[in-house]
């Protein structure tokens, strides 16, 4: 019998976080359940174990992981296990048995806790445990899934940012933008809140800058549309992946669109999944569709260089009351 199958609960944990060490060592899990086996994975990088949690493809640096009678519990359902099996015999698991007895509590409570360990760790300047070598590959790979690798050439050029890099890179083309009330009515607010711009124009000049994060998965569009020749219309917003080709777009002050990607052997599609604000790492679903209707967005290649794309946003009594489309080219 190897480690790897050695009874007992498997406890794995960055050893450079400090709310993971104080787990490690507060941690008493209930007799029945056998020996408690601590894993430090910065150290032991090579443990059958570890290997196995990187072929299930169970991010280490999203959160600790734990191991027993042939099933894995990861993140916050970690945080669960130990709060509903472990023995309140120390400050530490009476804490975490208060925070996380159930579903609903761990699923409130984890991002904000996942939040200070990351903060944590990026303040010692520990760097990433990085056990799926996330750096390898694109962001959008992920989120494709099974359809990245029939993507053709011009969408990889275009989705190519990695994560927890300095990539950068740069499309350029023209948009026509299209504009009805009631958003019209919103320009100011819009303008003030660095949104969409609210105006009709043709031809419009534009390029949209892609910039990875260094410290996340998330990357940045830098929009610069040329209105006039002097000063550009800068529309910046912050795409964070989510799950099962969901991703949410953050724009100022929080307010974000969740869409959900997905290629169907012509172009690529936006759909919309509603409109959030996020706080404290918290995503609040906002409903704001009724006001502002529904976004959608969709891509084509026209060669291996150069793409269209259309997005606009539909309500359900107005009808098209928002909407750019134009063509791109793919800039290094």
């Amino acid at each position: 019998m190897n480690e790897f199958s050695a009874e007992g609960v498997w406890f794995i944990y960055d050893g450079e976080c400090p709310i993971c060490n104080q787990a490690a060592q507060a941690l008493r899990i209930k007799e029945k359940y056998g020996a408690l086996h601590l894993l430090n994975a910065r150290e032991e990088k090579g443990h059958p174990l570890l290997q196995t949690i990187t072929q299930k493809e169970f991010d280490l640096d999203e959160g600790m992981v734990i191991y027993t009678d042939g099933r894995f519990y990861h993140g916050k359902d970690a945080l669960k296990f130990m709060a509903r099996h472990g023995e309140t015999k120390n400050p530490f698991m009476a804490f975490c048995k208060s925070l996380f007895w159930s579903d609903g509590l761990a699923k409130f409570l984890y991002p904000p806790m996942r939040a200070v360990r990351n903060w944590l760790i990026n303040r010692k300047g520990a760097g990433r445990i990085d056990n799926l070598q996330l750096k390898e590959q694109p962001i959008f790979q992920s989120i494709f899934g099974d359809s990245w690798q029939a993507l053709p050439p011009v969408m990889h050029k275009h989705y190519r940012n990695r994560p927890y890099t300095n990539d950068k890179y740069l499309v350029r083309g023209r948009l026509d933008v299209m504009c009805k009330p009631p958003l019209t009515w919103l320009a100011p607010l819009m303008r003030l809140m660095g949104q969409i711009p609210t105006r009709n124009a043709q031809n419009v000049q534009t390029t949209v800058e892609f910039q990875s994060e260094i410290k996340s998965k998330a990357f940045h569009f830098y929009r610069k549309f040329y209105f006039t020749a002097d000063k550009p219309y800068i529309f910046h917003s912050k795409m964070l992946p989510l799950n099962d080709g969901e991703v949410v777009e953050l724009m100022a002050f929080g307010l974000g669109w969740k869409s959900k990607y997905s290629w169907d052997g012509e172009k690529v599609i936006l759909a919309h999944r509603g409109y959030v604000l996020r706080l404290f790492g918290w995503l609040m679903p906002l409903p704001l569709h009724w006001f502002m209707g529904k976004g959608y967005a969709e891509e084509r290649a026209i060669d291996d260089n150069h793409f269209e794309m259309e997005t606009h946003i539909r309500h359900p009594w107005w009808g098209k009351v928002y909407e750019y489309k134009g063509k791109f080219e793919v800039v290094d």
